[in-house]
């Protein structure tokens, strides 16, 4: 399964943060999983490096616009490039071409990512897969979102993304995921 991991380019090594993303690259690795991430820093190069350790294929999904604004360039342990103009074009090819989307805690642009995905499963522009949120800040975020904005999302939309308290939750629920199936 080729799995999307969205997460916080801020982390470092050694934050409980990075960490956390390279134990769930690892898991996906040693799980079998090809891993596809934004390809550059923080979250991204700690669930790349994991996957890699792990013996995994390692896909960054890069832009120009990100490398000419943050100044980076993909992370060691990308083994295959899908390189795109646009950040809008980038996150398409995230979500276009995994199996699955799971969220680290990040920022702006993990919320997008997040969001994105949720909004494609819905109008069905993507074929059923796991949307996972680890994190209870997200938690918070998406309770935040139902309790003052709820009237306008039909409950059964929810059922779309699924909450986790950690990465081994995650990898969990993703291995006993069935095809076809959103929950």
């Amino acid at each position: 399964m080729k799995v999307s991991v969205f997460g916080a380019a801020n982390a470092k090594p050694g934050d409980a943060s990075y960490e956390e993303a390279y134990r769930l690259g690892k898991m996906l690795g040693e799980a079998g999983h090809t891993v596809l991430t934004g390809g550059y820093i923080g979250m991204m190069e700690a669930a790349s490096r994991g996957a890699h350790d792990a013996g995994s294929h390692v896909v960054g999904v890069t832009c120009e616009e990100i490398e000419a604004w943050r100044g980076v360039q993909p992370n060691d342990w990308v083994k295959e490039e899908w390189r795109y103009t646009t950040l809008h074009e980038r996150l398409i090819g995230l979500l276009d071409g995994c199996d699955a989307g799971i969220a680290l805690p990040g920022g702006v642009g993990t919320m997008a990512e997040i969001l994105m995905m949720w909004n494609r499963l819905l109008v069905k522009a993507l074929d059923p897969k796991p949307c996972i949120v680890i994190g209870e800040g997200w938690r918070q975020v998406f309770d935040c979102l139902h309790a003052n904005l709820g009237q306008f999302i039909k409950e059964h939309d929810w059922e779309w993304l699924q909450f986790v308290p950690d990465a081994e939750s995650a990898v969990r629920l993703l291995n006993n995921h069935q095809p076809g199936k959103n929950a």
